[in-house]
């Protein structure tokens, strides 16, 4: 409820960067939104010249810019469920965090964006302690890939290479303040085939491993945009929050096993997979 109103649909606000490719950050969990039936709304931090060769020039918004959109937005329509994606500098992190805290977000999703799928870097480095001290502790979940969960652990990057490892570190992230934890195994190797992430709860006895098959596709550009966007939604429809993994893993399982060639690079998820085939599916 915002101003005493109910509101008739659920409603998640993302605060991301603008991929001009419309593969990923705001681009992509709008999509993500609007397909699972959630009012989405944004606050963009930054905008990029992006296609799907890489991240041609990025220029972040000045931080009360950042500000004042997550406060007009809040302070009329209100929200049920927040993500964050691409923040890239401390100052849009401290002020993100000061607007979150202001309006008491009952739900926060936090994907720790810090590199493109293109190799691109969108975290600043001295980016990253703001990130864990002021972000992190809010969460009630974080969802980094491999190469992230190692920069936040200020661990080589290498050095998570079984599940076993996997759980280690969900734990040890666990210690950063956030409830829980979605370790993506997307980089793991030698997985014979199937893709592996582990969710992991400060409250939980035992982590839970999450398995799929992996989809023979390098086509992949904003499968964390996407999955973080649809976790999102699913908290701002009620479910609970490993029932929302869940079903934001098989959401995101059938966009990346319909995406859409797009450019000469790394092509874009169909986000509109679990109800109708992509054009590119329709021509194999």
């Amino acid at each position: 409820m915002a101003n005493g109103r109910r509101h008739p649909v659920p409603r998640a606000l993302t605060i991301a960067g603008s991929d001009s490719g419309g593969g990923a950050g705001i681009q992509a969990d709008l999509k993500t939104m609007q397909e699972l039936g959630v009012f989405g709304m944004s606050a963009i931090t930054a905008v990029t010249a992006q296609n799907s060769l890489g991240v041609q020039g990025v220029w972040p918004l000045p931080p009360e810019a950042v500000a004042a959109q997550i406060d007009s937005v809040l302070g009329d329509i209100g929200v049920d469920a927040v993500k964050t994606g691409m923040l890239h500098d401390a100052a849009v992190i401290g002020a993100v965090a000061d607007a979150l805290e202001r309006h008491a977000v009952p739900s926060l999703i936090v994907d720790p964006v810090m590199v493109a799928k293109s190799g691109d870097p969108l975290l600043r480095p001295d980016a990253v302690e703001a990130l864990k001290r002021r972000m992190l502790p809010m969460a009630e979940l974080v969802t980094p890939n491999l190469p992230e969960a190692c920069a936040l652990l200020g661990i080589d990057g290498r050095a998570i290479r079984t599940e076993a490892d996997m759980v280690g570190a969900a734990r040890e992230l666990l210690g950063l303040g956030m409830r829980n934890v979605l370790l993506k195994g997307g980089h793991l190797p030698d997985t014979g085939g199937e893709c592996v992430d582990v969710l992991c709860g400060a409250d939980a006895e035992e982590p839970v491993f999450l398995r799929a098959p992996r989809v023979a596709t390098r086509h992949t550009h904003g499968t964390g945009c996407t999955l973080s966007a649809a976790v999102a939604a699913l908290r701002a429809k009620g479910l609970p929050l490993a029932e929302a993994v869940r079903s934001a893993r098989r959401f995101l399982g059938e966009a990346i096993a319909q995406a859409v060639p797009t450019g000469a690079g790394v092509g874009s998820l169909w986000h509109a997979a679990h109800r109708t085939e992509s054009p590119a599916a329709a021509d194999r």
